[in-house]
């Protein structure tokens, strides 16, 4: 038990180079450099630490990465700090981004590489009151939406453009104090995360109008490990033996869920950030549940073609994708 712990080949195209190793690539590489000199990479998470992180969190805290040959450096993409800038600007070696990031970053010419694909559907829903008469998507017209300042920003202008909404967007930070203070009549949060924060607030579910985008037409995959060509050139050993490593530790996670979430909030308390195990406990099961269960070679995180080509064709058919991108990268087969 984690408990005892803590106290063939195949690349897939996205624009001729998003790429995936498939399950159970890197075993042997990870067994034979145990004994090595470490290889030092780094990894940019997508926000401050929460249970979506967890078997990042566990595969370091486990020694898993160590065993695979490699010294992971865990950071946060907080307070402006974009997993995608890092990426571009070798801050980062891996960046977790969501795909229709970095579909259009790999047609505005940053080289990016899809390594594995966590999650393949969209947890983000627009919440308003229900007291506010937002029954259905047409009534965001004319209402104050808050948008968090992150990957959300994308797909929720998909949804704009897509249905020719006229909503007012609202930055805001990544919390939902803007919506319960009243300052916006809509907020665009995650299933996972944001709803239930509203709940442990004090709303009830019939106070609360949900609308899922996966219901809206974009549904479009969250997390997704991604390198440059660069990196994944010449450190394919080191980054499929991270992916070994990785799969370890949300196996961990799924086998012992509350030692899990010990060390979520061992983390966010050491980083100052407000814990609560019930919210974490309600993150980490939905993220268990969109994982699904192992295979014996682990899940299968290839990015599938259908996902990148409902992502392409998404962002063209709104005007996010530059009509020269196909011709700029190579789509070729999407």
């Amino acid at each position: 038990m984690v408990r005892t712990r803590l106290a063939g080949w195949s690349w897939l195209l996205l624009a001729g180079l998003l790429i995936g190793f498939p399950p159970g690539v890197g075993r042997c590489m990870a067994d034979a450099g145990q004994d090595a000199t470490l290889v030092p990479l780094s990894l940019m998470l997508g926000a401050h630490p929460k249970a979506r992180f967890a078997g990042y969190y566990l595969a370091k805290e486990l020694g898993y990465y160590r065993e695979a040959g490699i010294e992971l450096r865990i950071e946060q993409a907080a307070s402006g700090r974009s997993p995608l800038e890092a990426l571009r600007e070798g801050r980062a070696d891996i960046a977790l981004l969501w795909l229709p990031t970095a579909v259009q970053a790999r047609a505005e010419g940053v080289p990016l590489v899809n390594l594995a694909q966590i999650l393949r559907h969209s947890s983000l829903v627009i919440i308003a009151r229900a007291s506010s008469g937002v029954r259905a998507v047409s009534d965001l017209d004319g209402r104050r939406l808050g948008i968090p300042v992150d990957e959300r920003r994308l797909p929720v202008e998909i949804l704009r453009r897509k249905m020719g909404l006229g909503f007012t967007s609202v930055p805001q930070s990544a919390s939902v104090n803007l919506f319960l203070r009243g300052g916006v009549e809509a907020v665009a949060g995650l299933w996972s995360d944001d709803y239930h924060l509203l709940l442990n607030a004090g709303l009830d579910p019939e106070d609360l109008a949900v609308l899922p985008l996966t219901e809206l037409g974009v549904d479009l995959p969250e997390d997704g490990l991604y390198a440059l060509e660069s990196t994944r050139n010449q450190r394919s050993g080191p980054l499929a033996a991270f992916l070994t490593a990785t799969r370890r530790g949300w196996e961990a996670a799924a086998e012992d869920p509350a030692s899990a979430l010990d060390l979520v909030l061992g983390i966010q308390r050491a980083a100052r950030i407000p814990a609560n195990r019930a919210h974490e406990r309600w993150m980490l099961g939905l993220m268990l549940d969109a994982l699904g269960p192992s295979s014996p070679d682990g899940w299968d995180w290839r990015l599938k073609r259908e996902e990148l080509a409902r992502a392409r064709d998404l962002l063209s058919e709104t005007g996010l994708l530059d009509a020269k991108a196909g011709a700029l990268t190579g789509l070729g087969d999407w």
